[in-house]
């Protein structure tokens, strides 16, 4: 059941605001009047242009959502457009308080619609899985294609260039393994051998785990059938490939807008900004193991700008407003999922309760 309580304690609080200081230390660094920043956002930011950001925010969750829909769908498992989207904004609250490459909210997702319709683990897996393989897939053609133009330009050399090419390398690498796990059926069921084996292990035997390996190898095998059906679908690849391109573009809009919020478009070329959010995409991505992803991420961003030869002040101005976005604005919405979907589960368990003593009352 998905807990409808969230508990705020010094573990949870203490990350994020030590992540805050080190930015802002960072950026300190560099000169950067942070009062400045603070009078801009308040007095200079264009609301409208600034809300069109947030709705590219809301759009992009929302196609990346029907994407997966689409790829769940073809797997007979019945889940409405505006359920997935609950989950997927359930999915993004995860990742935020647990980063570890998008895997908890991946886990959490699986977790959900399992939950709701048994036997279904293998294939939803097979969904989430493919839809990180098209990501994937989508970032290493944007980074390439942002790279070229920038040589094309002359403005490509040096910390980016070899940023770029170290990232391209590193994606395509885990893109070739993740595909030779999703073709190498036997390579699956070893792992989970393993696992559960691992388990028993460390339980010094305690732990039965016969059911779970029999359900566990049932997921496996049906997570390989799966694919196997996705490589036979080219339509169904190319429909959720083309929502998830769309919400790549509205991710990268957010970008522009909150240039062009504060009247500084001219800051960066449509070519820098390529490269930027394609490498902070995929930097972003990396299992730190900082809960919140708080700090890292904006001294990753603020850095990229600089490097692209974005003025400091500018830089880390962009950078705060981009992550209001996709950082908080995100969490409380990811939030108000979570709290949605504990009462929701609340509700189910005690109509449940109440039929359940319905009839034993009638025997």
């Amino acid at each position: 059941m998905v807990s409808m309580k969230f508990k705020v304690a010094w573990k949870t609080v203490l990350p994020p605001v030590l992540g805050l200081i080190a930015f802002f230390l960072y950026i300190y660094i560099f000169g950067v009047d942070i009062l400045q920043i603070i009078t801009i956002i308040q007095s200079s930011i264009n609301p409208y242009v600034y809300l069109l950001a947030t709705i590219a925010v809301l759009l992009d969750t929302l196609f990346f959502a029907i994407a997966w829909y689409f790829l769940l769908r073809f797997l007979a498992v019945k889940l409405s457009i505006a359920k997935a989207l609950l989950f997927v904004w359930f999915g993004m609250f995860m990742d935020i308080l647990i980063p570890a490459e998008s895997l908890s909210g991946e886990i959490s997702k699986i977790y959900l619609v399992t939950r709701e319709q048994n036997g279904t683990t293998g294939r939803v897996t097979a969904s989430v899985v493919a839809q990180r393989l098209i990501g994937m897939t989508i970032n290493i053609v944007t980074l390439l294609i942002g790279a070229a133009l920038l040589l094309m330009e002359r403005q490509f050399f040096g910390v980016m260039l070899n940023l770029t090419l170290i990232l391209v390398t590193l994606t395509f690498i885990f893109l070739s393994l993740l595909l030779l796990l999703c073709v190498k059926e036997e390579w699956s069921l070893r792992i989970v051998d393993k696992i559960i084996g691992f388990a028993e292990w460390v339980s010094r035997g305690r732990w039965k785990l016969t059911k779970v390996r029999e359900e566990a190898v049932n997921a496996a095998k049906a997570f390989h059938n799966a694919m196997i059906q996705f490589g036979h679908a080219p339509k169904t690849l190319i429909l959720a490939s083309s929502f998830s391109v769309v919400s790549w573009i509205l991710a990268l809009a957010v970008f522009p807008l909150s240039f062009l919020s504060i009247g500084k478009i001219t800051a960066i070329s449509w070519s820098e900004m390529l490269v930027v959010f394609s490498i902070f995409t995929a930097v972003k991505s990396i299992p730190f193991g900082v809960p919140f992803e708080v700090g890292l991420p904006e001294i990753t961003l603020t850095t990229l700008f600089i490097l692209v030869g974005v003025p400091p002040q500018t830089s880390a101005t962009v950078t705060i407003l981009v992550r209001i976005l996709t950082l908080w604005f995100r969490f409380f919405i990811g939030f108000a999922a979570q709290q949605w979907l504990g009462i929701k589960a609340i509700t189910t368990a005690s109509a449940q309760n109440k039929n359940d003593q319905i009839k034993t009352e009638k025997t």
